[in-house]
């Protein structure tokens, strides 16, 4: 080999070598931690690759706090939406103070509600709820039921919670505002399914094991809204469904108290009111968002409705009816506690409440989307009325409903 040629090769190979002697383990001295330096030399030694050279190969520096941020950003499918709602943290801990209610004494419980079986006067409490429930047709009774159900599959929209993109709890006890509003908004839901549950068992006007059922298949069904892991898109969800869930339950309220069940008006009331102050933080979120990010948020707006909100109890079954949901909703629609103009109606709240109409400075994408997001509510409406009105010129299909031992409704 000429020596000229044996020369270069070998700068080569020095060179190849003090490259990788840069990541590989450095001394026992170098590696040791010590003030202001980091564990990370184990892996990068900054006495052969200078912070700069680092920072040009990888785009970042070596340091524990900045690849801890870069990791961080990356770990994310939406590091701007993590980042955004990362801005509006301090307003999430004032919504749990001013928002959630108490816990403990102070809080409203399922049994203010329900007849005292420890007190003396039990057997008298008890007559008098039953009494009063004697008069509720079936199909109300359905349409209690499946918004009962629906209410006991708490569990799983809780896991919903915690698959937004920086609003987790990944501890179970984290102290983040986003963890604390996701457990404290968890603790409040939990009782309206207890409460519904204990008034349709103590009502006797119920299949309760047919209902269990349901509620055990529901959980393990789950459901999958589109959130897709996306903070803006949950929030939108939730700013959705909360209002449709406070509608059903005030309107279900409305109808017993027709049929004087007082007791059970009173009860779905106090849960509305609930669902009414989750909506306005959820609403609160997305106004936050669009201050900071309009166009993101309706570009996920527009995506999102143009699939459609899909409601938490749509995988519902007893075992026996594939169609149970479908069957109970049209129930529902009857007794007009939820129907598709309430649908068109949430959206034009939504629409009205953010202003959709007025943002200004948008990208022409976002622009499109807010062309669109505007026109929806009258062209739901619309869609809507048509229904209803062929509906209305349609015989009504009875179904049987395990939940009341398969009579029809």
């Amino acid at each position: 080999m000429p020596s000229t040629t044996a020369a270069a090769l070998a700068a080569v190979l020095s060179s190849v070598a003090s490259v990788a002697s840069a990541f590989t383990t450095p001394s026992s001295a170098t590696a040791t931690t010590r003030a202001g330096k980091t564990q990370l030399y184990s892996t990068v030694d900054p006495t052969v690759v200078t912070k700069k050279e680092y920072q040009d190969i990888c785009g970042v520096d070596f340091d524990d706090n900045a690849l801890t941020d870069r990791l961080k950003k990356t770990a994310y499918l939406y590091p701007k939406h993590v980042e955004v709602i990362e801005d509006f943290e301090p307003l999430v801990n004032k919504m749990v103070d001013d928002i959630l209610l108490e816990t403990g004494e102070k809080a409203w419980q399922p049994q203010d509600y329900l007849p005292d079986l420890a007190a003396d006067d039990w057997l008298e409490q008890t007559k008098d709820l039953r009494e009063a429930a004697a008069g509720i047709p079936d199909d109300v009774w359905v349409v209690l039921v499946g918004d009962m159900v629906t209410e006991e599959a708490l569990p799983t929209y809780q896991t919903l919670l915690n698959t937004f993109e920086g609003c987790d709890d990944p501890i179970g006890t984290t102290n983040s505002a986003w963890a604390r509003w996701s457990r404290g908004w968890t603790s409040e839901e939990n009782r309206h399914g207890d409460l519904l549950n204990k008034y349709l068992y103590l009502s006797g006007k119920t299949d309760m094991r047919a209902i269990e059922v349901t509620i055990q298949h529901l959980i393990t069904s789950g459901f999958n809204p589109g959130a897709r892991k996306d903070p803006y898109r949950g929030f939108l969800y939730t700013s959705f469904q909360e209002r449709a869930t406070k509608i059903s339950h005030g309107n279900v309220g409305k109808v017993a108290k027709e049929y004087g069940a007082k007791d059970l008006q009173r009860i779905c009331a106090k849960i509305a009111g609930d669902e009414g102050r989750h909506e306005k933080a959820y609403q609160s979120f997305c106004t936050e968002i669009l201050k900071r990010d309009p166009d993101g948020l309706l570009m996920e707006f527009g995506d999102l409705m143009r699939g459609q909100i899909v409601m938490p109890a749509e995988l519902m079954t007893d075992g026996k009816d594939a169609q149970l949901y479908e069957n109970f909703s049209a129930v529902a629609q009857r007794l007009g506690v939820y129907t598709a103009i309430d649908y068109a109606d949430i959206i034009q709240h939504l629409v009205d409440h953010w202003k959709i109409g007025e943002l200004t400075g948008l990208s022409s994408e976002a622009e499109k989307e807010q062309e669109y997001i505007c026109r929806l509510p009258q062209r739901y409406r619309k869609l809507a009325e048509r229904s209803m009105n062929k509906k209305k010129d349609d015989e009504v299909e009875q179904h049987s409903f395990s939940w009341i031992f398969d009579r029809k409704a």
